[in-house]
């Protein structure tokens, strides 16, 4: 990418990968401080390291205008943990770091464009600065630009040779990987990391940031730390330093000797206790009116100094444990490669059931072959398992982006709403989470804007609560991932909706053959909205037509269900897209179909006294004492059965979504497990998920099958 020095390519997903996520945190602590009215010290120490962290990265990138932006948040930060300032306009805080993070994120997809060029944050820097100037003064000026670019740093960090005097410091000695290159800027990794746990911080060489020719010296000499820090603090320095991306070595050259303050003899253990017996000023709360007091920042008791002895032995002693313990490791994984990954696996069981079903072997007595059989059945159980599992991700992540969606909205619709996760835990495939952010954001905005009713005094008199709730659920069933956003809103008016699309020519058949349900989801016609004024979040007839194709792409489907003066349900179903399940085929004619193993209640052969007839003269099954509606696959899909005889045929007992029917097939075939393949994307059109079809897989013999979707086969019938 031209944005980025040669060599830097293969560090561009991680620092991508690393600064969304920094980013998404940022934006849960700002709107849980915004919800709890008040900053914690915590809150304040984490946004700053945040900024820190995004500040050296972009650095390392080249990226000056995200680091210089990000530097100037971490000032502002700095100042508010430091001095404590008394702030009024406490929403223009916020604002400043919620346009900040917005930026920030914009930038950071278009680095992915070859042709995109940097940002000028110009502007949000002006008003940054500005806000800091007031937090100095207590006196907002005009947008005037800080004198010095770099006005408040949390740690000073200043070359050996600017400072004569190294004693009571402690040394470290870096060596990095041989050929790892930029050498000064791992370095400089190193020392954002490290930073945040100093009072004092010194570097041979110095200016690593700006004269890369220090990569030389680096791997001619090492690179030397000098830091002073507190006890505890120590710790998660070395740890640091033993963590970071391409030391290859290191050694404790020199440690300070014990201080007055904290005598060598008095136990570190006795130290704790005391700071724990000790109760931490509490920080104060934030007020919106009139006036915001910063969090206290609480003082570390003083400890006592290491020898270099001491360390070392620390350092042993800690590396002996992670041996006997096991240490985690990670690594990130380009989403192609567990694409490829899966098809192979499909490839594999595809190949296995050839072999296995070979119509050479029927009849042959294979003890030895069938028992290789089932250890290789075995073994790539386990291996799907494996690759799924890998590819699974909760929903929290895409569920928690949209708090920031109704924050926003709440400030702007000046709305009261509580937004509501049910089932985040749910794992979906990777793909699929891609996939599903646009459709979700512009579901909730349409629920922010359309669903919850514009005034309070409105839900009041309607019997509900003052405060509007949108509820996010998520839940798996029949090998599907459903997906509800629900408000509690005033619901969907038929008559508004069936006016419109009367107006805009929208309408097929007359009026009132309409259903309530055909109604619905009309809404997601393209063009369609019902708002008469153009907004900054409706009325420009783009938004839940969108959430049905981006839907559709993944071979999904999308409802509305509504009930006036109650609320909305937009309820989204996703199949699995690329899957390896347990089926069993049934025959209908010269046809085979798979039936999902987990929708198979029992199998029932009919014997007289079993089929009646309802009211409307549709077949009933009855079983003990229960009765199914029976639905005839022949008929359903107007294949021509074996035998017209139900009493020849097979029944088999289907459950899905909590509700149970009957399928008639001619003949059960046996338990396979399938790759479930999805349909071609230009076969969307026809919405053949609502015909019953899931999806089709490749047998043995090398035909192909019809994967069943039982739930909208029951919906159908």
């Amino acid at each position: 990418m031209s944005r980025f020095e040669s060599g830097m390519e293969s560090m561009i997903d991680t620092y991508i990968y690393e600064s969304t996520s920094l980013l998404e945190t940022l934006d849960q602590i700002m709107m849980r401080t915004e919800s709890n009215n008040r900053f914690d010290e915590e809150d304040i120490n984490e946004i700053f390291r945040i900024m820190h962290t995004i500040k050296g990265s972009s650095a390392m990138m080249g990226l000056e205008n995200m680091s210089t932006l990000a530097h100037r948040i971490e000032d502002m930060f700095f100042i508010i943990r430091e001095e404590k300032p008394v702030i009024e306009s406490i929403q223009t805080l916020y604002e400043l770091v919620f346009d900040s993070s917005d930026l920030l994120k914009a930038e950071i997809d278009m680095l992915q464009d070859e042709d995109s060029e940097p940002t000028d944050f110009g502007e949000q820097i002006a008003k940054i600065e500005s806000f800091v100037e007031y937090l100095k003064t207590g006196t907002m000026p005009g947008n005037e630009p800080a004198a010095s670019e770099n006005a408040s740093e949390g740690v000073k960090t200043e070359a050996a040779s600017d400072s004569g005097n190294t004693d009571g410091f402690v040394k470290v000695r870096v060596f990095f990987e041989d050929n790892c290159e930029m050498e000064n800027l791992r370095a400089l990794l190193i020392v954002n990391k490290i930073s945040e746990y100093c009072t004092e911080l010194k570097t041979i060489p110095e200016n690593i940031e700006t004269d890369s020719s220090t990569a030389k010296e680096i791997v001619e000499n090492g690179f030397l730390i000098m830091f002073k820090s507190h006890e505890d603090d120590q710790k998660l320095i070395m740890t640091e330093i033993e963590g970071a991306i391409n030391v290859k070595s290191y050694e404790v050259l020199d440690a300070p000797a014990q201080t007055e303050s904290a005598p060598a003899e008095e136990p570190a253990k006795e130290i704790a206790a005391e700071k724990d017996a000790e109760p931490a000023p509490a920080a104060e709360p934030v007020k919106a009116e009139p006036a915001v007091q910063a969090a206290a920042k609480a003082e570390k008791p003083a400890a006592p100094a290491q020898t270099t002895e001491q360390i070392n032995n620390k350092l042993q002693q800690k590396n002996t444990n992670h041996a006997a313990k096991g240490k985690q490791s990670l690594i990130s994984v380009n989403l192609n490669k567990l694409d490829q990954l899966l098809d192979m696996v499909g490839e594999i069981v595809i190949a296995e059931a050839m072999v296995t079903s070979n119509p050479d072997l029927k009849g042959l007595k294979l003890d030895n072959f069938q028992k290789s059989a089932r250890e290789l059945r075995k073994l790539t159980d386990e291996l799907q398992d494996i690759v799924m599992s890998i590819r699974m991700v909760p929903l929290s992540g895409v569920f928690n982006k949209m708090t920031r969606i109704v924050r926003d909205m709440k400030v702007k619709l000046n709305k009261d709403v509580n937004l509501v996760f049910e089932g985040e835990e749910t794992e979906v495939d990777k793909s699929v989470i891609d996939n599903l952010n646009d459709p979700l954001m512009h579901m909730v905005r349409n629920s922010m804007d359309h669903g919850i009713e514009e005034t309070q005094e409105e839900r009041i008199a309607a019997g509900k609560p003052a405060q509007g709730t949108i509820t996010l659920a998520a839940y798996n069933s029949s090998g599907e991932v459903i997906i509800v956003v629900s408000d509690d809103g005033g619901g969907i008016d038929t008559q508004k909706v069936l006016s419109k699309a009367m107006a805009n020519g929208l309408l097929t058949k007359p009026a009132e053959e309409y259903t309530d349900k055909e109604i619905f989801n009309m809404v997601m016609l393209p063009g369609f909205s019902t708002n008469t004024e153009v907004t900054e979040f409706s009325g420009r007839g783009v938004g839940m037509d969108v959430v049905r194709q981006s839907i559709e792409k993944i071979g999904g489907t999308v409802s509305v269900d509504s009930k006036k003066g109650e609320g909305t349900n937009f309820i989204i179903k996703i199949p699995l897209s690329l899957a390896i399940i347990d089926g069993i085929e049934v025959s209908v004619g010269k046809s085979i179909f798979t039936i999902p193993t987990n929708t198979i209640k029992k199998f029932i052969k009919l014997k007289e006294g079993q089929l009646f007839y309802d009211t409307s003269q549709k077949e009933i099954i009855k079983d003990g004492n229960k009765c199914y509606p029976l639905i005839r696959l022949h008929q359903f899909y107007n294949i021509e059965p074996t035998s017209d005889n139900i009493y020849d045929g097979v029944v088999v007992l289907v459950e899905s979504e909590g509700r149970s029917a009957c399928i008639l097939v001619d003949e059960l075939i046996g338990e396979q497990q399938v790759v479930v393949k999805p349909f071609s994307p230009m076969f969307n059109r026809y919405n053949i998920k609502q015909q019953g079809m899931a999806g089709c897989t490749i047998l043995g013999d090398g035909s192909i099958t019809i994967i069943l979707d039982i739930d909208n086969i029951i919906n159908e019938n």
